[in-house]
């Protein structure tokens, strides 16, 4: 995980201008549910003072959507899609791709006005590979990201195009205990 701090000059601008390129980081996993290390981070970050933006793209259930993001302080936002349970089939109503793609649209509107500094996208590989958000898109989206956003993926069967251009992989596993 990484923290940009810069402290700006007196005469510049009210947003620092970005020297560091963010990162590209990939977290995987054979199974779901094992990421909790990230939002930890994600919490931590936000805390010291960095905009971090949390999606969660086959979440739901608590009736959130683009439009209620939580905000857990000054700066943490974590949206979740406008659905009434969790995606776990790639087997989905009109309504459900409709608020999942509407999830995906503002994703990509906010990552590019610059508004977040780290933005994690929980499960994105899931949304991928259930055919919800074509790969060339995401491909694209990481591609013309502003330069100073860092961005996570995380999510099991993490296409190997997307690992291909990461900065970082983190292959999580389970351990065995006897």
């Amino acid at each position: 995980m990484v923290a940009q701090l810069e402290t700006p000059a007196l005469s510049s601008p009210a947003r620092p201008s970005y020297t560091k390129e963010g990162l590209l980081q990939v977290f995987t996993s054979t199974q779901r549910g094992f990421f909790t290390n990230v939002m930890a981070q994600a919490l931590r970050i936000a805390g010291q003072g960095t905009k971090v933006l949390i999606v969660q793209f086959l979440k739901g259930g608590i009736g959130q959507g683009h439009e209620r993001p939580v905000r857990l302080g000054q700066n943490l936002d974590w949206i979740r899609c406008d659905l009434p349970r969790c995606i776990d089939t790639p087997n989905l109503d009109d309504i459900e791709i409709h608020s999942l793609r509407q999830l995906w649209r503002h994703t990509q509107k906010v990552v590019a006005e610059g508004k977040y500094d780290l933005v994690v996208l929980d499960e994105l590989s899931l949304a991928i590979n259930f055919g919800l958000i074509p790969e060339q898109e995401v491909i694209a989206f990481l591609q013309k990201r502003p330069r100073h956003v860092d961005i996570i993926l995380t999510g099991p069967d993490m296409p190997q195009a997307l690992l291909d251009m990461a900065d970082q992989v983190t292959q999580i596993r389970r351990s065995h205990c006897p």
